[in-house]
Parts: structure tokens; sequence; C-alpha cells
């Protein structure tokens, strides 16, 4: 999943709480048939479930899912990060995990070309390998 959290102007986030399940399906996915849901086929507990799930997201992410000081407080990382973004994410655009790798000192971005906002759902092995070979790289990099 990629972050929420940034405040870019010129590159909001959508309007999460504005959508419908289908649009969040639309906007989330590269290829949004293949992980869409039918809401309508879910029992009353998994409707409230997912009812309670997105309350819950609104109560710890606000409803605009933007922290305006977070951007200033990412250079205190020091730890090795790695940014892994889809580039068809239409629900927190690309330049999201730009701001994220450019803010982080020596933090890599990783565009994943056929992912949106799910990558770890539609590229698990890409994600995978991209994530162990950063890891790899990493350790080599201590011994």
């Amino acid at each position: 999943m990629t972050a929420v959290g940034l405040q870019l102007d010129e590159h909001p986030i959508v309007d999460f709480f504005g959508l419908t399940m289908d649009q969040v399906a639309d906007l989330s996915y590269f290829t949004p048939d293949a992980f869409r849901i039918d809401i309508s086929a879910f029992s009353e507990p998994q409707k409230a479930t997912m009812a309670a799930n997105r309350a819950a997201l609104q109560v710890y992410g606000g409803t605009t899912m933007a922290d305006p000081g977070l951007q200033g407080r990412l250079p205190g990382i020091a730890t090795p990060t790695l940014v892994v973004w889809g580039e068809a994410d239409r629900i927190v655009p690309p330049e999201h995990g730009s701001a994220y790798a450019d803010a982080i000192p020596g933090a890599r971005l990783h565009l994943v070309r056929e992912a949106g906002h799910l990558p770890q759902l539609e590229t698990p092995d890409e994600l995978r390998r991209t994530v162990v070979s950063f890891i790899d790289e990493c350790v080599a990099e201590r011994v």
C-alpha cells in the first residue's frame, strides 16, 4: 500500500471518503476489474465491519489523510529507506512517492509500472523481489 500523509497541494490525495467502493477500485488498481468486489454479496456483519474500518480510517487519518508537518520531519529518518509506489496510483499520485524519496536522506524510489495504490496485491512477486534486493544491498553495505 502506498503511503498517505504528505500534503502536496499540486498533487492532492483523492477524497477517499467521497468515493463509492467501485470508484475506489477504479482509482486504486492498474487493473481494477481484477480486484473489484461485489459488496452486495457481503453478509450484514461483513458490511458492518467494512463500514467500521472506513470510519476508523477517517478517525486516524483525518478527512484529508494528510499531515502538513510530515514532510518537514522526513529528513530526520536515518534508516535505509525504500519507497515503493505504483505508477498507476490514482488515490495518492506517484509524485508523493518522489516527494518521500526526495525528503528522506539516501532513500530510493522504485515505481511499479503495472500497479496502483496496492502493489502488494497487484504485483506481489515484483514487490517481494524489490524488497529482498534492497535488504540484500543494505546488508552487503554493512559487511
